[in-house]
């Protein structure tokens, strides 16, 4: 970090020297800053104590003790807030050294990374890139295709040889000879006793059979 702020390992050094410095005289100052204000306060309880024993001189004197103490601690005050300062301003030098130092390297790599990659071998990448895509869609569309939905067939054509199968089915289904029930025997009964018989007359097994294939074959 510090070679990057200050350059040169001896400057690294003197700077960092200059750090510890200024912060040791900061901490130093604080704390003669506390014995001078401690100091203060004691010569005001002084002359407190000098005003009850009607000393008036001696409690002057205390009160310019104190002046003079106070006037030591507001030098120390402006000593410790231009050490603050400089300390701010190290700080900000270093923060500016590091942001410039981080965006030269960027531009370092950009720079790099440009030069390392042309303009023609990027057209020539895409054109791979869709040439390939192109190619994979029409394989997938070719596998999705159904089989056999590519055969080419004549609607009108089957549609007439659909009618050919529907004439000739009904054809066969008129020329089938029909059969009839034979009629039953008619018997004489003496008058008295004549009973009335049905006239219709019930089909057998295989006429019924018959009828429910042909009216099959006629739907």
């Amino acid at each position: 970090m510090l070679n990057r702020l200050f350059g040169k390992p001896k400057e690294q050094t003197n700077a960092l020297a200059t750090l510890e410095k200024l912060s040791e005289t900061l901490e130093m100052l604080e704390k003669k800053e506390k014995v001078l204000m401690k100091k203060a306060a004691t010569e005001v309880e002084k002359a407190k104590e000098y005003t009850k024993a009607k000393n008036k001189k001696a409690a002057i004197q205390c009160l310019k003790r104190k002046k003079l103490y106070e006037q030591q601690v507001e030098q120390l005050g402006n000593f410790q807030l231009r050490i603050h300062d400089q300390m701010i301003m190290l700080e900000g030098a270093k923060a500016t050294t590091e942001t410039v130092d981080a965006l030269r390297t960027g531009a370092a790599a950009m720079k790099a990374m440009q030069k390392a990659t042309n303009i023609d071998d990027v057209d020539k990448t895409m054109d791979e890139i869709n040439e390939q895509t192109e190619n994979m869609k029409q394989i997938q569309e070719a596998l999705a295709t159904p089989i056999g939905a590519a055969a080419d067939f004549d609607e009108d054509e089957l549609e007439a040889e659909l009618e050919e199968l529907e004439g000739a089915e009904l054809e066969e289904m008129l020329l089938e000879p029909a059969t009839t029930a034979p009629a039953a025997p008619v018997h004489t009964v003496p008058a008295g006793r004549q009973q009335i018989r049905p006239t219709a007359q019930k089909n057998t097994a295989d006429e019924d059979e018959l009828a429910a294939l042909q009216a099959e074959m006629a739907v």
